[in-house]
């Protein structure tokens, strides 16, 4: 039993990157191994996760057999190891999928939030950059070309100057 994550679906996890907080993963058919197989592939499959999407955290990961008919492998004493593990992450699961209503909205007003944020931070960035430029006296267009030009080249500076000027 080796664990691989295969290029295709490491294309796929490349993909849906912006939404890793959405993915959950089911490692299926679990009642055909036995508990130290068990253990050996969700570590492999954790540390195979973590390299391919490069993150501290990774998705949470589901064990199970999601298969209602039977697919003739006699491991009743397999299943029966780790039944009471299997129980226990089927009922995780439900319930998390029972939450999703409320974790979609909460998730959507974190959006938001972070949109406005967003927002207000460029309403005062264009601020202070305008008065840069009229704060200088007279301008003409060729001293308010030259203006624009010399905040440009150095606009990592003026950020931080917004910064702190806004206490953003």
């Amino acid at each position: 039993h080796k664990l691989d994550i295969s290029d295709e679906l490491t294309a796929v996890l490349d993909k849906v990157r912006p939404h890793q907080d959405k993915i959950r993963i089911l490692l299926n058919k679990v009642q055909q191994i036995d508990t130290q197989q068990l253990m050996r592939v969700y570590g492999a499959l954790m540390w195979s996760l973590g390299k391919v999407l490069n993150v501290p955290e990774v998705p949470r990961v589901y064990m199970g057999s999601f298969w209602d008919q039977d697919d003739n492998t006699n491991e009743e004493w397999a299943s029966r190891a780790h039944s009471a593990l299997l129980e226990r992450e089927k009922a995780d699961l439900v319930q998390e999928l029972g939450a999703l209503p409320q974790s979609s909205i909460m998730r959507r007003i974190s959006e938001l939030v972070k949109r406005a944020r967003a927002v207000k931070v460029h309403a005062f960035v264009i601020h202070y950059l305008r008065k840069q430029i009229s704060g200088w006296g007279y301008l003409t267009v060729w001293n308010k070309a030259e203006k624009q030009a010399e905040l440009i080249a150095g606009l990592d500076r003026e950020f931080v100057m917004c910064a702190r000027r806004y206490n953003l």
